[in-house]
């Protein structure tokens, strides 16, 4: 809650008349507490995980319209009826533990000094914290994924989100309840070390989350405007680690390639090698012919 009560007040403090997202926000958020406007993270995850993958249920459902040769394993197809229980599943995570981790995870939100005050944060300033989360994230999701694909971990935990070896939109945050906690620590670690305004936290959570539906689309299509982000993985890059399942120790990275290449499990001259098109669409070789590489 703002500790203002007036737009004049808000301009006092600021020793200058508040731009018009700033008076939008005073309007909005002065007589709410921060805990509610932190909860705000509920509903938009719900919203993502339940609206942003229908336009990819339509794609896959409606083959017909020539969406088939962007699909990236174009003999698979995923029946409505699998995507709906996906969607199920999901929501029933959501409702028991993200739902539920959200509301009790507020103190830590504010010992780390997320503000949701005046004044708000400039474009270019919410634009160096997000790609500093991003950078983060996906950092640290590279070691962590790394590990549950060690034997352990994926017996145990990751073989869960691998059910799907060809993926779709409604599978990206489908995971073991386990793997869905220890992923929350490289997505809060950003804002931890570099804490921003709420309005940049929304922000976060909501892109994080549609850029891992997107990348587990199961399509690759050519207007993706992601495609023009620098050493940026995207569907087909994720698609082919999903492929491989188990035997998979590479293209872990979870947004970017950085890590991968660094590493050593960048298996994009791979793929160059065993990826093609058959019938307007991508393929893989089979699974030995993988193990083979």
């Amino acid at each position: 809650m703002l500790p203002l009560n007036t737009i004049e007040e808000a301009t006092t403090f600021l020793g200058r008349n508040l731009t018009v997202a700033e008076t939008l926000w005073f309007n909005y958020s002065a007589q709410k507490s921060d805990y509610y406007l932190y909860c705000h993270n509920i509903l938009f995850l719900f919203l993502i995980f339940t609206f942003v993958p229908l336009p990819l249920v339509f794609v896959e459902t409606m083959r017909s319209l020539g969406f088939l040769k962007y699909k990236i394993q174009p003999k698979v197809k995923t029946s409505l009826s699998e995507m709906f229980r996906c969607y199920k599943d999901v929501m029933r995570m959501f409702v028991l533990l993200v739902g539920p981790l959200q509301l009790s995870s507020y103190p830590s939100i504010k010992m780390i000094g997320i503000r949701t005050g005046l004044p708000l944060p400039s474009m270019w300033e919410i634009l160096a914290q997000l790609t500093v989360y991003f950078m983060i994230e996906d950092y640290t999701n590279y070691w962590i994924h790394r590990f549950l694909h060690g034997k352990w971990g994926y017996e145990n935990i990751h073989r869960v989100h691998h059910e799907y070896s060809a993926p779709i939109g409604f599978a990206a945050p489908y995971a073991h309840w386990l793997e869905v906690l220890i992923l929350g620590i490289p997505t809060f670690l950003g804002p931890a070390i570099v804490p921003g305004h709420m309005i940049t936290f929304w922000l976060w959570i909501a892109l994080r989350q549609i850029e891992a539906i997107e990348t587990h689309s199961g399509y690759d299509f050519p207007w993706t405007p992601t495609k023009y982000i620098p050493f940026y993985g995207g569907a087909d890059y994720h698609d082919y680690h999903h492929y491989v399942g188990q035997q998979s120790q590479s293209n872990f990275a979870s947004v970017f390639t950085y890590c991968d290449y660094i590493y050593g499990t960048d298996k994009l001259k791979v793929q160059s090698r065993i990826y093609g098109t058959q019938n307007g669409g991508s393929y893989y070789a089979s699974t030995q012919d993988l193990k083979s590489q």
